[in-house]
């Protein structure tokens, strides 16, 4: 999709070699940029693994122009625009689809007096436009300087999973969990909510967390600083489903995505599950909360000999796991349910 654009706005001069590219570009787009020598700036681990150019979440000091893929986030969107004005103010492109706010950013980018925007490029359900001004030309749209506080002792960062407060899927889970030991990990750790109420479990010896975005592992990393014997943590920016543990693990926590882009892909948390399958001792056991209409129990059945159905609530079940098979079955387990109080 950003790629059709991208083709048009190549033809037309507009991106010139050695570009800075902010966000998540997924393979259409660094090869409708091949042969420019990008320089991509991400915070997505997954994105960064099969770029064929370095990448990185580091931002350079300046670049000839600067393509901003836009994030789900209007925050976020509005931050990487002047971070961007800031590096190119010469040439600005953001492009993105409808379904992503494209729409509205530009209105709002026109009706900033200090910049020059230029006619927009459609295709594909979305939208391309390029713009200049001054550096300091969109100074009310940037990021704020330091993370913000959304509980006493934890903060996030706009764009991140659950910026705004404590998710209440990951809060059911923490709630549930029984007293843990040995080593683990919490794939797709975030900004480290899960991790920062296990870490008062002097029983855990080491905890991996997992993330994908740079930017919620940096969060967590401070969110921890605080917790009983933080030197525990063991942060990993790097992708869930290809990421190998320094042993087998004696359990894992996790609360895994569900979506691409806006749209609802399961296929993520069974990525997930399989990895939680490949990193457990022979012993060990997962523990996963999910919205109650995604279907995992038969990816879970195949991949561990024990499933437990430990409860829930109207919106999210609760599930564990135990003792991963090392070779998927053509049958599955019987998924157990806990027994009912009288």
């Amino acid at each position: 999709m950003t790629a059709h654009r991208l083709h048009i706005a190549r033809d037309a001069g507009l991106l010139p070699h050695g570009l800075c590219v902010l966000g998540t570009p997924d393979a259409e787009t660094a090869l409708a940029l091949d042969g420019l020598e990008p320089r991509f700036v991400t915070a997505s681990a997954q994105a960064a693994g099969r770029l064929p150019a370095p990448a990185g979440p580091d931002h350079p000091e300046s670049a000839p122009a600067t393509l901003v893929l836009l994030p789900r986030s209007k925050a976020l969107a509005r931050g990487w625009i002047a971070a961007a004005l800031r590096l190119s103010p010469e040439a600005v492109l953001v492009d993105g689809q409808k379904t992503d706010g494209i729409e509205s950013i530009i209105r709002d980018l026109r009706a900033q007096a200090a910049l020059s925007v230029g006619d927009a490029i459609s295709k594909a359900h979305g939208k391309l436009v390029a713009l200049s001004g001054p550096k300091d030309g969109l100074s009310a749209w940037a990021l704020p300087p330091s993370p913000t506080e959304i509980a006493p002792g934890l903060v996030t960062v706009p764009g991140v999973f659950s910026a705004d407060g404590i998710d209440p899927a990951s809060a059911l889970l923490a709630a549930h969990l029984p007293p843990l030991k040995g080593e683990g990990a919490d794939l797709g750790a975030g900004w480290g909510y899960l991790a920062t109420e296990l870490m008062v479990q002097s029983t855990i010896q080491r905890l991996h967390l997992v993330e994908d975005d740079a930017r919620a592992l940096d969060c967590a990393r401070l969110n921890l600083a605080s917790r009983p014997a933080p030197e525990r943590a063991i942060y990993h920016w790097a992708d869930v489903t290809t990421w190998r543990a320094p042993r087998p693990l004696d359990f894992i926590v996790m609360n895994p995505p569900f979506h691409s882009g806006r749209a609802a892909d399961p296929d993520l948390g069974r990525a997930f599950i399989d990895s939680a399958a490949r990193l457990l001792g022979p012993s060990g056991r997962l523990y996963l909360v999910a919205n109650r209409h995604l279907p995992y129990e038969t990816r879970l059945t195949e991949l561990f000999k024990n499933v437990t159905d430990m409860g829930g609530d109207a919106r999210f079940k609760l599930i564990s796991a135990d003792a991963p098979k090392r070779s998927a079955p053509k049958g599955g387990a019987r998924l157990a349910r806990p027994a009912r109080s009288r």
